[in-house]
């Protein structure tokens, strides 16, 4: 519950600090709205030459393209903020200040800093995967929809997750620019229906990057059913990746140089 009377702190300051900046807000808002229209854009270019990507027809690629854009809109929305700011912080001995906080500093650090502008895009988002599931010709059960949104939300764990492992060699080259490109050149992976990869690459992007258990593999349980092999190879990325997440936070942190070294 500590946890949770500070993360509302967050909520409410974050919140009265984005009403400062209105221009900006309504700037951040129009610019993701205009991310979304483009990709669907891009994916009503493709089925006007073709009928099938990756075994999808469009308004099962709708799906999965809409579930992509929440998954983003949380990770936006949650700790994408965070994260920028992470090297500066570790570069200029800042990192100190949440250190010595009572609190775990890896979940200070992620979440400090909700950026209240993407939760309006976090809506829209929403607001879009609810009409292409209303769309869909199939029907979808309570239950169904209700998991499917619950790996949407595991995706955007391990989004958070991924990028987080691009940012920490900072503690070691002490310049995160060339991971950080790195990173938003593969993120694209994720934005592709995963029956496109075959071989070594889907082998990497389903364990190690998994990129394609971001949004592709929740829709492919919803639109092809519940398969428990699926569910446990994602249970077990994600506890693994978590498990060598929280090991690299601290072997970074016994390399960290603080302001004070």
């Amino acid at each position: 519950m500590r946890y949770v009377r500070l993360y509302l702190y967050f909520l409410r300051f974050s919140f009265s600090r984005a009403m400062e900046f209105r221009l900006d807000f309504f700037f951040r808002i129009v610019m993701d709205t205009m991310f979304y229209l483009v990709h669907i854009a891009f994916f009503q270019i493709i089925y006007q030459h073709t009928g099938l990507v990756g075994g999808w027809d469009f308004d099962q690629a709708l799906i999965f393209v809409c579930g992509f854009f929440v998954a983003d809109a949380l990770h936006m929305t949650v700790v994408a903020n965070n994260l920028w700011h992470l090297p500066l912080y570790i570069n200029k001995g800042d990192l100190d200040y949440y250190l010595v906080r009572p609190v775990s500093s890896l979940f200070m650090l992620s979440v400090r800093d909700f950026a209240a502008n993407s939760f309006c895009n976090l809506l829209i988002a929403a607001g879009l995967l609810s009409w292409a599931i209303m769309r869909f010709p199939g029907d979808f059960s309570a239950p169904q929809i209700l998991l499917y949104l619950l790996l949407i939300i595991n995706g955007a764990y391990l989004y958070y997750v991924i990028h987080l492992f691009f940012i920490l060699p900072v503690f070691w080259t002490h310049s995160g620019r060339g991971f950080e490109a790195i990173f938003y050149a593969v993120k694209q992976f994720a934005e592709r229906p995963d029956r496109v990869f075959h071989g070594p690459i889907r082998l990497l992007l389903v364990t190690l990057l998994p990129f394609l258990l971001i949004a592709s593999y929740p829709a492919q349980i919803l639109l092809s059913g519940i398969s428990w092999l699926t569910l446990l190879h994602i249970g077990l990325v994600s506890v693994f990746l978590t498990l060598l997440l929280i090991f690299t936070w601290r072997l970074g942190l016994r390399s960290y140089s603080s302001a004070s070294s």
